[in-house]
């Protein structure tokens, strides 16, 4: 069972608006924007000029000039600090995420904001190297985030988690949020997989279970720094569900440790480069389809606008028929 079964979503298919005050609006390599990933047409303008698509790298008189390039559209990868079986590094969500922002934004150009680590991680407390942060401060840390971002002219914020334990606080946030106007709109990245992508995933992968540091992950770790993987470690834990906890039509916040408490979940020792290329190479032209999207997107700023607007007198909210 994967680990998304025990931490519910919530809704994290959603689009979000966030700042205290009414406001209705009317990788570590250098990487630049010329150094596109080739797989999908790039949609952007010429890419001559050689802005970098991390935010840290731009200077400031660059960062105008990718707003503009970018069209007001900020990505951020998120993850956190946390135990991925005995193989791979503590960073790895954030790893995975960062590189499929990188790809996406070298089809097309969206800012890439630093590597965000603050998320939901209590139920690896008990394993070395764990940093879980308090859950006021999760929040307040991902809302001013956003906030600054929009301060600085990026008002469509898309939020790439690639870590199982952020699915609730992605939707309570996104939901949360809807608490007070703002002028920027933040979405969450929701991938799928296509037929043909999990026909290849299944035609190279060769177990049948995961959920967490598994062959999958694995593979995308080996082909993005296989440096930081030790394979040597890999069956050195096991990664099978223990089963110990097995009551009906219920989940707790135990119920996750109570099956895994090596903190793995699956069999991790097939894994290839090649496996971790077919899932990278998907999901990051998905991910270059949404920035697409977003961009030409003026719907959600105005449908936000209107339900604050209304929000201010809901017995004038008109009825739709």
């Amino acid at each position: 069972m994967k680990r998304r079964d025990f931490l519910a979503k919530g809704i994290s298919a959603g689009i979000v608006a966030g700042a205290a005050s009414p406001l209705l609006a009317n990788e570590w390599q250098g990487e630049t924007a010329n150094e596109a990933v080739s797989e999908v047409p790039a949609h952007n303008q010429a890419q001559s000029d050689n802005l970098p698509l991390f935010w840290d790298q731009l200077t400031a008189p660059d960062f105008r000039r990718a707003v503009e390039r970018a069209q007001g559209v900020c990505i951020v990868p998120i993850g956190v600090i946390e135990k991925h079986g005995p193989q791979l590094p503590l960073g790895t969500d954030v790893m995975r995420a960062r590189e499929m922002c990188k790809r996406a934004s070298g089809m097309e150009y969206a800012i890439i904001y630093p590597d965000f680590y603050v998320g939901q991680i209590f139920e690896a407390m008990q394993q070395p190297g764990t940093i879980a942060y308090s859950t006021d401060m999760m929040i307040k840390f991902l809302d001013e985030t956003c906030r600054e971002i929009a301060r600085n002219g990026l008002k469509k914020i898309i939020l790439v988690n690639t870590h199982g334990g952020n699915g609730s606080l992605m939707g309570f946030f996104l939901q949360v949020q809807l608490e007070s106007p703002r002028d920027y709109a933040v979405f969450s990245f929701q991938p799928r997989e296509d037929a043909e992508t999990q026909r290849q995933i299944t035609a190279l992968r060769r177990s049948t279970t995961g959920g967490h540091a598994d062959e999958v992950e694995t593979g995308e770790m080996l082909a993005i720094h296989p440096e930081f993987v030790r394979m040597d470690q890999v069956a050195t834990e096991s990664g099978r569900n223990l089963n110990r906890l097995n009551l009906p039509n219920v989940s707790t916040g135990i119920s996750w440790y109570s099956q895994y408490p090596n903190h793995y979940a699956g069999e991790s020792d097939g894994a290839t480069a090649a496996l971790g290329e077919v899932r990278l190479n998907a999901r990051s032209r998905q991910l270059a389809e949404t920035i697409r999207a977003i961009k030409a997107d003026t719907t959600t700023i105005q449908l936000q606008n209107e339900f604050f607007q209304q929000s201010l007198s809901p017995l004038n909210t008109a009825v739709w028929r």
